[in-house]
């Protein structure tokens, strides 16, 4: 009996530890998207939320959800998505971070590790989110970074491309900047800076903001890549109307990159 008690005790003070020790871990990760189905875990599907949960499970045997400060596309690509997770076990940052990239694929990777505060949150808290966006212009494709930019064997106009752009600068709704399948109400988002730079046939799209509506980025770049065809005065106009007819296509996912999330705190 007295065995008894003192294996209930253990159990117990075994529990009560591990929930004292319970740390919320901030992880910046870095993915290429080609062969997972978005950041958002689907049943039979692979997805970057997916893995690392089940890696992290393997190295700590807790279950626990992933929160990511938003979620990628199937094809799209991060720099540096922000991720946590909650675990309980002792195991030290540093050691975390190298053994659980032991344990993932080769196309995702935890670049950095710290702890949160217990209340933060990887996408309410955020203030300012960056993407890139990369097009390929050369007149033959390459074939070994195909699903890292997007092949537009077309003539540009980078000069209008980056005078247009500052059209978008400011709070906006960007309604038509939106794909219909869009769910939220509230289409007013603020873009604090776009960049539209050029090197050999390579153009690089930097785009900065307080949040961003589902299709908006690669929305916004078709929309730029095509300004000859668009022209500025319906840029104008989609902002006044939201009237998505008016402005360029959405461009393939596989050219975008979650680069950077900031917090500011």
């Amino acid at each position: 009996m007295l065995n008894f008690f003192k294996y209930v005790v253990y159990i117990f003070d075994f529990f009560l530890y591990n929930k004292n020790m319970e740390r919320k871990i901030v992880m910046i990760v870095e993915y290429n998207g080609s062969n997972f189905y978005g950041w958002q875990k689907q049943n039979g599907k692979r997805t970057v939320q997916g893995e690392l949960e089940e890696k992290i499970f393997l190295l700590t045997h807790e279950r626990c959800e992933v929160e990511g400060s938003g979620r990628t596309d199937k094809g799209v690509h991060a720099l540096g998505q922000v991720a946590v997770a909650k675990i309980s076990s002792p195991i030290p940052l540093k050691n975390f971070r190298v053994a659980l990239n032991k344990l993932l694929s080769d196309d995702v990777v935890v670049k950095s590790v710290k702890i949160a505060k217990k209340d933060f949150h990887p996408r309410f808290d955020a203030k300012r989110k960056t993407y890139e966006y990369i097009v390929d212009t050369s007149k033959t494709r390459c074939a070994t970074d195909y699903n890292l930019v997007t092949y537009y064997p077309y003539s540009v106009n980078v000069e209008r491309m980056i005078s247009a752009s500052k059209l978008l600068l400011g709070k906006h709704n960007f309604k038509g900047f939106c794909s219909s399948h869009a769910t939220v109400q509230n289409f007013e988002r603020e873009i604090y800076d776009i960049r539209v730079t050029k090197s050999g046939n390579k153009i690089k799209f930097t785009i900065t903001g307080n949040g961003f509506l589902y299709n908006m980025v690669r929305i916004i770049v078709g929309t730029l890549l095509e300004i000859d065809k668009v022209g500025e005065e319906n840029i104008l106009k989609v902002l006044e109307t939201g009237d998505r007819s008016l402005v360029g296509k959405t461009m393939p996912p596989n050219g975008l990159y979650l680069k950077k999330v900031e917090y500011f705190n």
